[in-house]
C-alpha cells in the first residue's frame, strides 16, 4: 500500500504593505488570523513545518510550529514570485498579463513558468524525502497557485483572485501524483 503525503499549503495572513518583501510582518488582523491557522491545523497531525523565508509567511505558521514543538525549515523556493523589479503601477493588469503569457516577465521579475518551476522543484524534493508525512508549508498566494496549477490545471488566475488571506489547502499525493485537494476551513473574515 502506498503512503500518502499531505502538503498543507498556507497562504500567509494579511500584512500591511511595505516595499520590504522579506521583512514585511503581519498586520494586527493577520496576527489574529494566524492563530486561527494554528487552531485549524492542530488536529491534522502535522509532522514538519516549512516556510518561505518571508516574515509574513513564517509568522503565519509559527503557531503550528510551536504547537508541535518543531523548528520551521526555511526554503527559498516557496517565496513569493517577483513580478518586477519595481512596483507595478496597475498591479491587477500586470498580474493578469503574467498569467496570460506563461513565459512573459516584467523587467527584473519572474515569469509564471520560472516561478512555478522553482516552487515545484521544492515540492518534488519534499515528496521524495518525506513520504507519508503531513507538512505545513507557509507560502504566498501567487506561488501557491502556480504550484497547484502544475499538478491540476483547474487552479489558475481566477482561483488566485478568490483566494482568502490566510487560506489553507491540503494537497494529498501518492508517490508524485496528486490524488486530492481539500480546503481547510478557517474562521476568518475578509478585509
Amino acid at each position: 500500500m502506498k503512503l500518502q503525503t499531505h502538503l498543507y499549503f498556507v497562504r500567509h495572513a494579511h500584512s500591511d504593505y511595505t516595499p520590504d518583501e522579506l521583512g514585511r510582518p503581519l498586520s494586527e488582523k493577520g496576527a489574529e488570523d494566524a492563530k486561527k491557522v494554528a487552531e485549524a491545523l492542530k488536529g491534522e497531525k502535522i509532522s514538519r513545518v516549512i516556510s518561505s523565508p518571508y516574515k509574513r509567511a513564517i509568522q503565519t505558521v509559527e503557531g503550528i510550529s510551536r504547537e508541535i514543538n518543531l523548528e520551521i525549515e526555511l526554503l527559498d523556493g516557496f517565496r513569493e514570485r517577483l513580478l518586477s523589479s519595481e512596483p507595478a503601477a496597475e498591479f491587477q493588469s500586470a498580474i493578469l498579463k503574467a498569467w496570460e503569457d506563461e513565459q512573459f516577465a516584467f523587467e527584473g521579475g519572474e515569469s509564471n513558468q520560472a516561478a512555478r518551476a522553482r516552487g515545484v522543484k521544492e515540492v518534488l524534493e519534499i515528496l521524495q524525502h518525506y513520504e507519508g508525512e503531513r507538512i505545513a508549508i507557509g507560502t504566498h498566494g501567487n506561488i501557491m497557485v502556480l504550484i497547484m496549477s502544475y499538478f491540476d490545471s483547474r487552479y489558475g488566475f481566477q482561483f488566485w483572485q478568490q483566494l482568502g488571506m490566510p487560506a489553507v489547502y491540503c494537497l494529498s499525493f501518492e508517490d508524485m501524483k496528486l490524488s486530492e485537494v481539500r480546503q481547510i476551513a478557517l474562521d476568518v473574515k475578509a478585509i
